[in-house]
This record gives structure tokens, sequence and C-alpha cells, in this order.
């Protein structure tokens, strides 16, 4: 993907990623303006993190997450339980916007939801740019579907999965702030409107990513900063999401790729005037 003519996004179809890791789209590298890549894919710490995508941990008992899963009795173990996402077709194609269909199937090979993607770039205000991500999610399963996360199962704080980005390790953890104050531990499972990391990459310069969501619905933030570096949403943070069969799950979110640490107002001011 395109901006101004520069590539800052490449896209991936996931269908080289080991079975264990639930192979899935992904967009990496993800990259500044000044070329500084702001995305990180099979981490030591977490294999199964692929830049950033929409993923989720749990779909009735399917993990889309990739790795281990957490279980009340055994804590996080390797089950036979994972998915994949496959490319169907491209609705649209151009530079700076893309529309994918995606099936999402589970380790038997039935389908249990179908994905509308839309991923685009577009310039934004003091030399950053914007990434926006939207998902329809379509349950196709013919029934009902439970969406969980380890949180929902016991793990107090661990409501990952939704829409989801890693960033890349370095020899300090990026700081952490957002719309409310204090930083990770105060910012993580907030609705706060919007939320930053700032770090500097081990092969590049110093960035700033400002997350805020987009659409009707607001979710819980994810956010790990000192353990890894890591923002996402939560689609069951402390609660199974009941999604009906043929009912669809949408949402969507934009996030300001940037050079150089920004402050807290300039990032509030960037997220005020995003382009539509």
């Amino acid at each position: 993907m395109n901006v101004a003519g520069l590539p800052v996004a490449e896209l991936r179809s996931g269908a080289d990623v080991a079975p264990g890791l639930s192979p899935r789209a992904y967009l990496h590298p993800v990259r500044t303006l000044g070329g500084t890549a702001v995305t990180e894919v099979f981490p030591d710490d977490h294999r199964h993190h692929l830049g950033t995508g929409v993923t989720v941990a749990d779909v009735d008992g399917s993990s889309f997450w990739g790795g281990r899963t957490f279980t009340p009795d055994r804590g996080s173990v390797m089950l036979d339980n994972h998915g994949r996402q496959e490319h169907v077709r491209w609705l649209e194609e151009a530079p700076d916007r893309r529309v994918e269909e995606l099936s999402w199937t589970g380790p038997d090979g039935g389908e249990l939801l179908r994905e509308e993607r839309t991923v685009s770039a577009a310039p934004a205000a003091d030399g950053a740019w914007v990434l926006r991500t939207g998902t329809r999610l379509r349950n196709t399963a013919g029934r009902g579907l439970a969406i969980g996360s380890p949180a929902t199962k016991g793990r107090p704080g661990a409501g990952y999965g939704g829409l989801f980005w890693r960033a890349p390790i370095a020899d300090e953890a990026p700081e952490c702030f957002g719309s409310e104050p204090g930083g990770e531990p105060e910012l993580h499972g907030s609705r706060a409107e919007w939320v930053a990391l700032a770090g500097t990459a081990p092969a590049g310069g110093p960035w700033t990513l400002v997350f805020a969501q987009t659409g009707a619905e607001r979710d819980p933030w994810f956010i790990r900063a000192a353990e890894y570096p890591g923002v996402g949403t939560s689609l069951a943070w402390d609660q199974v999401l009941r999604v009906a069969d043929g009912s669809v799950v949408e949402r969507g979110w934009a996030v300001v790729v940037a050079d150089g640490h920004l402050s807290p107002g300039q990032a509030g001011r960037l997220v005020a005037d995003l382009p539509e």
C-alpha cells in the first residue's frame, strides 16, 4: 500500500504461516513515511504475533490467535484447535485501498465466519499517515457462535481478540499514553478515546503509533508495553460475545503512524484532525 507514492504497508496472505500459529492475513512491514518499520512478525516472545490484522483467540473453541490456548485447569497449553483465515477474493484493489473477502475455517475445515476486511492508507498532518482497518465478520456456521478470550476462561486482563498490532521490541519499552491520564496499567481495559505507543526501532528511528476506534462500537483496549509492545481491541474483555447465526460483528480503527516521539497534545490533535 502507498501514501504519496511511498510504500508504507505490505499485505500478506499468511498462507505460509505454520498451522500452529493460526495462518491468517496480516500487514507487515508497516513503515513510517521516513521508512522505519513499526510492525513485527514471529518475535521470539510470541511467535504467533503477525504484524497487524484481525485475529480472535476463541471462536467456539477454535483459535485464530495462534500458539497456546488458556485452559482453566492446565493454564496455557498447545491444543489441536487452530483455525485459519483463507483469501476468497478481492472486492477492491487500489494502491491506497484494498477490500478483501476472507473465510475463517476451524480445524475441521468448516467455515465459521466470512469476513469483509477493508484497509486504506492516507496522508495525515505533520508528516504522518493513517492506516484504517475495518472488519465485518458474518456468522456463517449455521449456528450461534461464542467469541471468547483467555479472560472469559478465568485469566484476568487477558481479554485479547479483535484488531491487534504488534510493534517491534527494543532495549527499552515504549512509552504508553492516551486521552485519559496514566500509562499502561490505567489504559489497559479502558475505553479511552485514543491510546498511543512511542518507541524507537532497533534498526531505524523513533516512532509513535496513535490508535483510535471508529464506528459505533468502542471496545476495551488491550495494551502491552512493559512485557512487549502491542495494542489491540477486545471483543470479549471479560464476557463471551455471542453471535447469532447470520448476524454481523462490525468494528474499525484508525492508526496514525508517525516518525519521532509525539507528545500527548500532538497525538490528540492528529486524532481530532484525521482525514475521512
